[in-house]
């Protein structure tokens, strides 16, 4: 499923810094330290992006991060209790997150890393668990990966050929 381009601008985001890594290159003149951002944006209305800044100082890396998000943003089907319409399991690299559908007053159920991308997607009713590698990177990026994959019921009937009824039974 293709998504289409969103226009950041439009848009009020939020910022969440999941993580601020500092990487070291050593050279001849001793050690260069860098560091870098992983930001999450959202507007809290079913838009969030993952992105990934890399400077000397922390404030512009988290910056660069914001940027990055801001340019990555992808749209999340939610359902009338605020939830994904359907369970799915997001992937990327060696990390997994479940994804699933949950009633109304059940809040949101998740780790550090893929909580972050549900709050910033507006998301308030799910339950998730994260397998596989817990690297904050891929868990965030698989649990966008998983927001992505989500469709709406009014989306397979029409891809099918059916009616909505059909489709939810």
């Amino acid at each position: 499923m293709k998504q289409e381009r969103i226009d950041a601008s439009q848009l009020e985001l939020t910022e969440k810094v999941v993580s601020i890594k500092r990487v070291t290159k050593v050279v001849k003149g001793g050690r260069n330290f860098r560091f870098t951002a992983l930001v999450v944006v959202g507007d809290g209305k079913g838009h969030v992006g993952a992105g990934l800044g890399k400077a000397t100082e922390i404030p512009e890396a988290i910056r660069k991060g914001k940027e990055d998000a801001a340019k990555k943003l992808i749209t999340v089907a939610m359902d009338e209790n605020e939830s994904v319409t359907h369970d799915v399991i997001g992937k990327f690299g060696s990390a997994s997150v479940l994804l699933k559908k949950a009633p109304d007053g059940t809040g949101v159920i998740a780790g550090g890393p893929a909580r972050a991308v549900i709050e910033m997607a507006g998301i308030k009713n799910i339950r998730t668990k994260s397998l596989g590698s817990n690297n904050k990177q891929n868990v965030v990026l698989a649990t966008i990966e998983g927001l992505k994959e989500i469709k709406t019921p009014e989306a397979v009937a029409k891809l099918r050929g059916k009616s909505v009824d059909e489709i939810v039974g």
